[in-house]
């Protein structure tokens, strides 16, 4: 270890405690002025500094909790969001869940922003006994050892990881922009195909059975229960997991029985089979095209087929549509129920997609919306890696930082 510099426990250098118990009377809250900070206003923040919160308490409100100083560190130690590791300062006095831990420095031997520092590099599941329980105790949270050198050194630490965070943060700022910028680029245009409709299109509804048929999920009695499934087998049931904004994704799978499979009517995929889901997220998509290497595949209830009729509509040209803001626009207007949204067939059959007459015409448009989708993935996966770099960049700043190794100029961005 460098020379001055000692490993102490945090509860020797700092106050460990935890916030209050949230008060569960609305009217507590009412016209209230100070601020009730909870994990999930530490979630927005995840790394940094925080100087608000969502609910505010009123002066009956604050009557038995105790305030927590500016520059107080907030540390999640129960439920899920323990294991998120988001680590924030309090800009501001204000008053704390009883889930987050508190950490404010002792003055006359550390600073609070080299204890946040610090802190960001620590992973609460390696302080956790038994991580199916997320939670942690204000005595392991104390017992964290962190290497402590003078108070002028801990300054000079700080002001060099305030200069290298603002400049990596910025530059994260300006890739995370274009990330977004050039997914709105394809967005855009995808619009754009859809309502610059030319001659040659027309407008159908999708209850149009010479279109497509819409095939529903085998529900009720007739659903698989627990003896049906098995880790792999026969037939693959769907979940909606399996199924995202632009695709399929099966890096989760759940089968079922060759019994179950047979006994079951409706729901089985065929091939060029376009799926939605329509209950829960909805409006993901996906094809059952050449690229699903599984041959065997059931839905569940929370999803629809669409089988279109290939001298009609494109497979893919459906998918495509399905993808536009013309028909998300749709599904955000007729979408019910707040705790359970669905999109009924009843509705779903009404709902209008423009649709050029030739399928040479649908082809044309697929191929220039795959060769753009192309192109701007390969944008995404450059903005993606310098975000991944920029945040690696800060861990090995830190990793530099509380080994002793820090230089003026650790940075450029």
């Amino acid at each position: 270890m460098k020379e001055g510099w000692e490993i102490k426990m945090l509860s020797e250098i700092a106050e460990v405690g935890a916030g209050n118990s949230a008060p569960q009377k609305k009217e507590l809250f009412i016209n209230g002025r100070h601020p009730f900070i909870r994990t999930s206003d530490v979630g927005q923040i995840r790394k940094g500094f925080i100087n608000s919160s969502v609910d505010n308490l009123n002066d009956e409100g604050i009557k038995k909790l105790k305030i927590k100083k500016k520059g107080t560190i907030l540390f999640p130690k129960s439920g899920a969001s323990t294991f998120l590791n988001h680590r924030v300062m309090m800009e501001i006095d204000g008053y704390v869940s009883s889930h987050l831990a508190t950490i404010k420095a002792k003055d006359s031997v550390a600073l609070d922003r080299y204890l946040l520092y610090f802190l960001i590099t620590i992973d609460a599941k390696d302080l956790m006994q038994d991580i199916a329980y997320p939670s942690l105790k204000i005595s392991d949270i104390s017992a964290i050892e962190i290497p402590v050198p003078p108070l002028p050194e801990q300054q000079r630490i700080v002001s060099i990881l305030d200069q290298a965070f603002a400049a990596i943060d910025k530059a994260k700022a300006n890739a995370e922009q274009n990330l977004q910028n050039a997914k709105e680029l394809f967005e855009s245009y995808l619009q754009g195909v859809f309502e610059k409709k030319g001659d040659g299109w027309e407008e159908r509804k999708l209850g149009d059975s010479d279109l497509l048929k819409i095939i529903d999920g085998d529900r009720g009695k007739n659903y698989p229960r627990k003896k049906d499934f098995l880790d792999e087998g026969h037939c693959l049931f769907m979940n909606t997991k399996n199924v995202r904004p632009d695709g399929f994704d099966f890096s989760t799978t759940m089968f079922i029985t060759k019994e179950k499979d047979n006994s079951m009517g409706k729901g089985k995929l065929e091939k060029n089979d376009v799926v939605l889901t329509t209950r829960g997220t909805i409006g993901n998509i996906g094809v059952n095209d050449d690229s699903v290497e599984y041959e065997n595949i059931r839905i569940n209830s929370g999803m629809l087929i669409f089988r279109p009729n290939k001298k009609l509509i494109a497979p893919h040209y459906l998918f495509e549509v399905f993808r536009s803001g013309i028909f998300k626009e749709q599904v955000k207007r007729y979408t019910t129920g707040a705790a359970q949204p669905q999109l009924p067939i009843k509705t779903l059959v009404n709902f209008t997609i423009p649709v050029p007459i030739t399928i040479e015409a649908q082809q044309s448009i697929v191929r220039q919306l795959d060769a753009l989708r192309t192109e701007t993935q390969k944008l995404e996966a450059v903005y993606q890696k310098k975000i991944a770099d920029l945040e690696e960049l800060k861990k090995s700043i830190l990793q530099k930082a509380f080994a002793g190794e820090l230089k003026e100029k650790e940075v450029i961005v």
